[in-house]
């Protein structure tokens, strides 16, 4: 099967495409580096979908702010979805975040925008929400300069970005779902523990700052607004802890 990967140079998206192959299909990225652009217009995207059965989005943007998060989103999802009927795709599988309906963060709004897009939308759908990633410890580092450290305070539920890559590769190879059930790793975190974790595992000394957010947003986070919805049908878990996948990764995570 051919399947296009929107964003499939960035974290999550290479591990997609290299399950995909794994698994038999034809990976196809969609990326500006391979001529594509998701968000001006859609520019390439014609081309880059002939022949192609399904498409996944796992694009991304950088930020922290609702109106170029829903911008972007907004035109990547249209923009994939009308080429995709133009090429006769018959399934677009988006990959969306646990809980971006219970925190009012400014990014989850784009990615709300998103899920409503792919729901108006004219092709048959999947839409995986997913806990935050181990990799989310390290983000969080990179966003504050030395020697500081600060972390929201915020209970999650992480997963391995790859264990995310491979639910969406079996979710490729079926009929589209609608609402896949929450996907989450296999235990709750706190993310100023993870942190600490990485920082002793890098032997990097910075001032952890844990800081609530304020308001609503601040209660759902350190709550279970992030944490995936128990209920009649619990969804998938991962298998690799934090402090598992923190061990395997020592040496990529060390000197950050």
């Amino acid at each position: 099967m051919k399947v296009a990967v929107a964003g499939g140079t960035g974290l999550v998206g290479r591990y997609v495409v290299e399950e995909l192959a794994a698994a038999g299909h034809e990976p196809v990225v969609l990326s500006r580096s391979r001529g594509v652009d998701l968000v001006a217009g859609g520019a390439g995207l014609d081309a880059a979908l002939d022949g192609v059965d399904t498409v996944v989005d796992v694009s991304n943007v950088t930020t922290t702010g609702a109106r170029k998060s829903v911008a972007f989103f907004d035109a990547v999802g249209r923009n994939l979805l009308d080429a995709g009927e133009r090429a006769a795709v018959r399934h677009h599988v988006v990959l969306s975040i646990v809980g971006i309906d219970r925190v009012g963060l400014g990014y989850y709004q784009g990615k709300l925008r998103q899920e409503r897009v792919v729901k108006d939308g004219p092709l048959p759908w999947t839409v995986l929400r997913a806990t935050q990633f181990h990799e989310f410890a390290k983000q969080t580092l990179e966003r504050v300069p030395r020697p500081f450290a600060v972390v929201p305070r915020m209970r999650t539920q992480p997963i391995a970005a790859r264990e995310v890559a491979q639910h969406l590769v079996r979710l490729v190879g079926g009929p589209a779902q609608g609402m896949a059930p929450d996907l989450a790793g296999p235990r709750v975190e706190q993310l100023v523990d993870m942190v600490r974790q990485l920082l002793r595992a890098r032997r990097e000394r910075r001032w952890v700052v844990p800081v609530r957010m304020p308001g609503a947003v601040g209660a759902a986070m350190t709550g279970d607004g992030q944490l995936p919805v128990v209920g009649d049908a619990v969804g998938p878990r991962g298998r690799q802890t934090f402090e598992e996948w923190l061990a395997q990764h020592a040496v990529s995570v060390r000197g950050g």
